[in-house]
């Protein structure tokens, strides 16, 4: 009997370079069946699809085709693969990347995909990474610290040039018939619900950490003005209701129940950002709770019952994860990705050549290699900040560094010092909500990295406390399809939801007292150059880049 199969949702994980949806039971989280669909554009950093200019530095844009591709395919090789029927399907979630913002008219459709403007970068939705709007998020950090705007300390003291509003200017400024087009400036998180149901939604979690939404306001047209007087108006492209997060945001369509194979009318979740979704998944909901959220960057979210001005965070937002309390959030832009880079650039053929012989990646083999030091053994030291800083700096212009390269240096030596460097650029986070007075007092980790057991030992003896991990490899998935049972009404709300459909595995990693005593020292030299390069010292990372942007320009 029908009546006598599970109940399933089905939660749907948009990342920088791939979709995923996962089929699980709402009863225990139990997960059926999964897949996942690479982008066939993935990050758009060089050149457009169809052509047109090259894109300058920093620029990274996506394509919204690619985002559609995974409901067409992910969603229902998931359902295969879970071997259940769509009368078991009661809800849908989805979450996404952030600040990734599009350009859309008033009925949903983005602007790139009208042909008059296929040709134009900033029709494009502009990816999280999207870095380029640096100067227009340091001109709003200005105007705001000199009006004393109270939303500022909400956000560390800067807003990051990667989200909603410094983005929103750089197109004013570099391509005004595209921003007068701009009906509607939307996260994905949102737009994708929008395609989903059919009616425009707004979440309060983008709204409040990339929308600076605080106390039931953005800002105002005047300090918008101040900006630029075109700017003036830029509100009215985001101002909608703001829905709770776990509420259905309407009914799958009939349309979109043929591309995905869900049943039509079934409950689809708020949109919601890939990090803030997983701390359900991960059960990391308590006050203290810190969970990093580790793929191409991280992202750190902590929920507490207090209130506190803490430089460089993301965001502090009330309700923001979870009903009831502060949600704050902070980050590291580049992770995974430099990982990626130091395996794609500082690795000689006869190292491809051994990982080939031996079966296994470059980054595997890099790891092996690395893991047979001691702590210090390579003499380097790194910044991590090859995608700039998010926190605490939020200085985007900041560049990567290693000290200590000798011709004795080997590939496994600046793979160690990077993945170290990371781990510090997490304490430094950690230490400032502690400075602030916000509890740290759990540590949980999720996310594609947590596959590498050398890295989560690492930050275990670097963070000099017990390391949890997620106990799913779809912790954003996981996390919506719970927040879909919500909104199915399957569990009365999200804590419930977590608690009897989240994964953890507790002190799945302990730090070792030897090596947690020498990365103490290394973690020292860490933090003078953090604040050398980081805090005034020197702005040579700030010069190179802009002659790098003048030699390019054109």
């Amino acid at each position: 009997m029908i009546t006598d199969l599970p109940a399933v949702t089905v939660g749907i994980d948009f990342g920088t370079l791939s979709g995923r949806a996962v089929v699980v039971t709402v009863a225990d989280g139990t997960e059926l069946g999964s897949a996942v669909h690479e982008y066939r554009h993935g990050v758009v950093d060089a050149e457009l699809p169809d052509g047109g200019p090259k894109l300058p530095p920093d620029w990274a844009l996506q394509v919204p085709q690619d985002w559609r591709d995974v409901l067409r395919h992910a969603v229902p090789e998931a359902l295969a693969a879970a071997g259940v029927r769509p009368e078991q399907v009661i809800g849908v979630g989805t979450d996404f990347t952030a600040c990734t913002v599009l350009p859309v008219t008033a009925d949903g459709t983005p602007l790139c995909e009208l042909p008059a403007l296929r040709r134009r970068p900033h029709a494009y939705p502009k990816l999280w990474r999207h870095h380029a709007a640096q100067p227009q998020a340091d001109r709003i950090n200005r105007h705001a610290a000199r009006e004393g705007r109270p939303w500022l300390a909400r956000y560390g003291g800067r807003i990051s040039s990667e989200w909603e509003y410094a983005k929103a200017l750089q197109l004013l400024e570099e391509d005004p018939e595209v921003y007068a087009l701009t009906e509607r400036w939307i996260e994905a998180a949102d737009w994708i619900v929008w395609e989903l149901t059919g009616a425009e939604s707004r979440n309060l979690c983008t709204a409040g950490y990339k929308g600076i939404h605080q106390d039931g306001r953005r800002p105002d047209a005047d300090f918008l003005a101040g900006l630029d007087p075109g700017f003036a108006g830029f509100t009215a492209k985001l101002d909608h209701p703001l829905s709770p997060l776990g509420a259905p945001a309407g009914a799958l369509t009939a349309r979109a129940a043929a591309a995905t194979g869900l049943p039509p009318g079934i409950p689809v979740a708020v949109g919601n950002v890939d990090a803030h979704v997983t701390s359900a998944a991960a059960r990391a909901l308590d006050p203290g709770h810190l969970l990093a959220i580790m793929g191409t960057s991280t992202c750190h979210i902590l929920n507490s019952d207090v209130l506190a001005d803490v430089p460089g965070m993301c965001g502090v937002v009330r309700d923001g994860v979870v009903p009831g309390l502060w949600g704050y959030e902070a980050g590291q832009s580049g992770v995974g990705d430099i990982f990626a880079w130091a395996a794609r650039t500082a690795v000689p053929e006869s190292y491809a050549a051994e990982a080939r012989a031996m079966d296994v990646s470059v980054h595997e083999l890099l790891t092996e290699k690395a893991a047979a030091q001691p702590v210090g053994a390579h003499g380097l030291l790194a910044l991590d900040w090859h995608s700039g800083n998010r926190s605490v700096l939020v200085d985007h212009s900041l560049s990567g560094l290693i000290v200590g390269l000798t011709l004795d240096t080997r590939p496994e030596d600046v793979y160690r010092a990077l993945l170290e460097a990371t781990a510090f650029g997490t304490r430094t986070v950690v230490e400032a909500f502690e400075r602030a007075g916000v509890a740290v007092t759990e540590f949980t980790a999720a996310g594609g990295l947590l596959r590498n057991a050398f890295l989560m030992q690492l930050y275990s003896d670097v963070l000099e406390r017990p390391v949890n991990v997620i106990d799913s490899a779809q912790g954003p998935a996981l996390g919506s399809a719970i927040h879909a049972a919500v909104a199915a009404g399957a569990h009365p709300d999200i804590r419930a939801a977590s608690a009897a459909m989240g994964r953890i595995r507790r002190a799945a990693y302990r730090p070792d007292p030897d090596r947690a005593a020498a990365y103490r020292e290394l973690y020292r030299e860490y933090q003078a150059l953090h604040d050398h390069f980081g805090r005034g010292g020197s702005s040579v990372m700030h010069r190179l880049r802009e002659l790098r942007r003048a030699a390019t320009a054109g």
